[in-house]
């Protein structure tokens, strides 16, 4: 196990790359498997998800290589329709198997994923669509099974009661490409993520129309080529050291910010007195105003409503904003966990509800805290930032699955942070969280 220490009060400074999109990435990797011709994937994150994925493509027969720093190679001509359970229960997004499996080989067996500690996520909508396409589903022994010899496009509806699911809407689209006939997908998700997904779809000669919007239209196709990809930039790691920036009073540029992907974001940093302004199509400057930060009201909602994957670090720059501040969460109403971890900092949130209810504008204070997902991990970094003293920030593996290089990167920009073995943390803090 390692650990964060993190020494606050300094302003970051200089510019920063961000790097290409874990939830892009992964349903490539996906649906490189639609062909049997090889694929180039470049600008891919280097991350503990990207590498479980990789292995699960090379347990079910492809030929999987890292070929540099960010390009891998996938050569799928020999695959199996199961993926592994030791490897899939490792990591909840390998459900998006499950499309390329029933367009390519009219069948599949893909393990349940398990359950998440920001809610329960389930999959009955990708189900729900590999039906619509005339696929028969069962689910035997926590596997679901699925056999899709008569795929056929058809009508399918993605709104979900939480609004339309990005992986659902991928796998989907994944299984139509090779359907025969039309299928066209309604309520689809918008995610930059899907649109990236459809242009490397469409580089391997599928007949995808609609991009970009809730309205779908795939004309089924015999087969699909390899092809060579880009991965997009990750729009949420571009956000977070824009908060980082925010939250430490100082001044970064981020490359690989796309201002076209950030739209919500951007308005509530804007009201809230940071200034966010685009250098160039892939670059962004980060600067908060003289006055410091004013409070903010937020609700999460899909895409191109504010992210649910910046609440939490929201949630850390609304302690140092003066006021009174509201995050409403619509996507996933349990997502609070680091709220206890900010508290022991001197924050005051206080939930109702759905909401988080934060007075800012009070110092906040090193503190032993532990990492419970993903985004609460950066959060409590970035409170860290901010924060007199010392923090130290354990299970900081969450963080190794969406953030390539994190603490390497916030060094560039003058941050105090660095990673240690859990045996360098001080004994009493052990006992503090014990």
């Amino acid at each position: 196990m390692e650990v964060f220490r993190i020494r606050g009060g300094r302003k970051l400074e200089g510019a920063v790359t961000a790097s290409g999109s874990k939830n892009a990435a992964l349903p490539l990797f996906a649906a490189s498997l639609l062909s049997s011709e090889e694929s180039i994937l470049e600008n891919v994150p280097d991350l503990s998800d990207i590498r479980f994925m990789a292995e699960i493509l090379l347990e079910m027969g492809a030929e999987v290589e890292k070929t540099g720093p960010t390009t891998w190679k996938i050569n799928p001509s020999q695959i199996v329709p199961c993926a592994p359970y030791e490897l899939v229960r490792k990591m909840r997004a390998s459900v998006c198997l499950l499309g390329p499996l029933v367009g390519r080989l009219g069948k599949a067996e893909i393990p349940m994923p398990g359950g998440c500690v920001i809610g329960n996520r389930p999959i009955d909508l990708h189900i729900r669509a590999m039906q619509r396409m005339g696929a028969e589903v069962e689910l035997k022994a926590g596997v679901v099974q699925v056999n899709a010899e008569n795929l056929r496009g058809n009508s399918i509806f993605m709104g979900g009661r939480h609004g339309s699911t990005v992986t659902g809407t991928a796998n989907a689209i994944m299984a139509a490409v090779l359907a025969p006939g039309k299928t066209t997908i309604d309520s689809a998700a918008c995610e930059p993520e899907i649109t990236d997904l459809c242009a490397m779809l469409r580089n391997m000669g599928a007949n995808i129309e609609g991009i970009g919007s809730h309205m779908i239209e795939i004309e089924g196709v015999e087969s699909l080529r390899g092809c060579r990809h880009r991965v997009i930039p990750d729009r949420i790691e571009a956000a977070t050291y824009a908060l980082a920036a925010a939250i430490t009073g100082g001044e970064v540029c981020v490359r690989g910010g796309r201002l076209d992907h950030l739209g919500a974001f951007v308005n509530v940093m804007n009201a809230c007195g940071v200034r966010i302004d685009a250098q160039s199509e892939n670059e962004i400057s980060v600067k908060t105003n003289e006055d410091g930060l004013r409070s903010l009201e937020a609700i999460t909602l899909p895409y191109p409503g504010f992210p649910t994957d910046l609440q939490a670090q929201t949630c850390a720059l609304a302690c140092k904003a003066k006021g009174l501040s509201i995050l409403t969460e619509r996507v996933y109403p349990s997502r609070f966990m680091p709220v206890p971890e900010l508290l022991r900092m001197g924050a005051e949130i206080s939930l109702e509800g759905a909401s988080s209810i934060i007075r800012g504008g009070t110092p906040l204070t090193g503190a032993p805290v532990m990492a419970s997902d993903l985004r609460a991990s950066a959060a409590l970094i970035l409170a860290g930032l901010a924060a007199e003293g010392e923090t130290w920030v354990q299970r900081i593996y969450h963080l190794d699955r969406g953030y390539d290089a994190f603490e390497k990167k916030l060094q560039g920009l003058g941050a105090e942070v660095e990673r240690l073995p859990e045996s360098e943390m001080p004994s009493a803090f052990g006992a503090q969280l014990s």
